[in-house]
């Protein structure tokens, strides 16, 4: 690796990042800490560290300082851990400088953790960003040592979505004019997603086809080694067919298997996995089961209803009840669960006393009838303080015994959270 070509790039980009236009995203970098970004590819991991590198040079920090690599430039494709040392010294004969190092997409490089450590303890301040949460598995994370804080970067909320379309909310905005703005921008938001590079694009079916094919050969198929690629591809669209059902590892066995495809339990345990290490799918478990249950009976949603609407015929309701649990999730993680009992309630977060049913339209009494139920039999097992129906585009509220329900359209609760 030729010392030239890695201060071609650190020059290159130091222009580069001056200029670049940005859409501020809401994301808290704290000024003493180090940080691994993680998050499915282009959620915007490389333009926060962009947003923040121009923060610094707002500050007074000068273009100088900033060393920043990314490891997807095809001309250091080909390097190895061992010479990762050559850019701290490319760098010195440039710039007299301690820099700021920002190390983008560096998750292809086996034993990066190590330079990372390095760095970090010589007192550099370092910044990573990668497509893989493998990243943060036992053994990365115990070699970085405590050393590195971790942000995961989502797609754009709804909220930033608006700020992208150019729309400011004003206070009282749903009694406004701007209601009927909210509500016509949120149609594609629904449908196409999150992820900010296809909102320039006519065809977004196109581009996001592409994105989930270059996640599902290059971070899966590839990087995993899997020989059997009909079966992955075939688990992912099962998943998106059964987004909101809780489904068992033996069912979704059984469903491969009728489709002529052998393949075992622990091998589909596995290919679940490697879904959530590239970030294309997370889950959630009932809150009743027990540990072991939790891991083998869950719901499984995408990162992006994007992805997800590239698989599905009649959409509205999965997309719908997906994007509720894309906010939960980013908020809660792990303390997110739905509820099983007899009658399920689709989200349940128990730290919060919060519980949530999704229902597309609440037209039907019956309908209206039997998501409020639910609710109700989810505050007889553990009291609520706050209970949800999230419907497309209606509003109002329910009495379900003695249980109070806000009927709340998806468009005003995303904005509200």
């Amino acid at each position: 690796m030729e010392k030239k070509v890695i201060q071609e790039i650190i020059l290159w980009q130091q222009d580069f990042i001056k200029n670049i236009k940005l859409q501020k995203r809401n994301i808290t970098i704290d000024p003493a800490g180090n940080y691994v970004l993680v998050g499915m590819r282009r959620a915007g991991k490389t333009y926060t560290l962009y947003q923040y590198i121009q923060h610094l040079l707002r500050e007074g920090h000068n273009a100088h300082e900033i060393l920043f690599v990314n490891f997807e430039d095809e001309r250091i494709t080909d390097i190895k851990k061992e010479d990762l040392h050559i850019i701290i010294d490319a760098y010195h004969e440039l710039f007299a400088n301690e820099p700021i190092i920002f190390l983008d997409e560096i998750q292809n490089i086996s034993g990066w953790e190590h330079f990372a450590r390095r760095l970090a303890d010589e007192g550099r301040r370092v910044f990573i960003t990668g497509s893989n949460a493998h990243m943060l598995s036992r053994e990365i994370a115990s070699t970085l040592g405590g050393r590195f804080l971790i942000q995961e970067i989502w797609p754009f909320t709804f909220s930033e979505y608006l700020q992208y379309k150019g729309v400011t909310l004003q206070p009282h905005w749903h009694l406004t004019s701007q209601k009927a703005d909210v509500v016509r921008l949120l149609s594609d938001y629904f449908h196409f997603g999150g992820l900010a590079e296809s909102f320039s694009f006519a065809d977004k079916r196109l581009w996001l086809t592409s994105l989930y094919q270059k996640v599902l050969y290059s971070d899966i198929i590839i990087r995993k080694g899997i020989r059997n690629e009909r079966s992955m591809t075939l688990l992912i669209r099962k998943l998106a067919d059964s987004v909101m059902q809780p489904t068992a590892v033996k069912r979704l066995q059984n469903i491969l298997q009728g489709d002529g495809t052998k393949i075992n339990r622990n091998t589909i345990s596995t290919y679940l996995s490697y879904l959530k290490e590239s970030f294309l799918c997370f889950s959630i478990s009932n809150f009743t089961d027990t540990i072991p249950q939790r891991e083998v009976l869950q719901k499984h949603y995408f990162y992006d209803n994007g992805i997800l609407n590239l698989f599905l015929i009649h959409p509205e309701s999965k997309l719908l009840e997906n994007l509720v649990a894309i906010c939960l999730y980013r908020q809660y993680g792990d303390g997110l669960f739905y509820y099983n009992r007899n009658v399920e309630a689709d989200f349940f977060v128990p730290s919060e006393q919060l519980g949530i049913q999704v229902s597309y339209s609440l037209a039907s009494q019956e309908t209206r009838d039997r998501e409020a139920s639910a609710l109700a039999k989810l505050h007889a097992f553990r009291p609520l303080k706050r209970a949800l129906i999230i419907t497309y585009n209606e509003e109002g509220t329910v009495v379900a015994g003695t249980l109070q329900v806000e009927i709340v359209p998806v468009w005003r609760w995303m904005l509200e959270e």
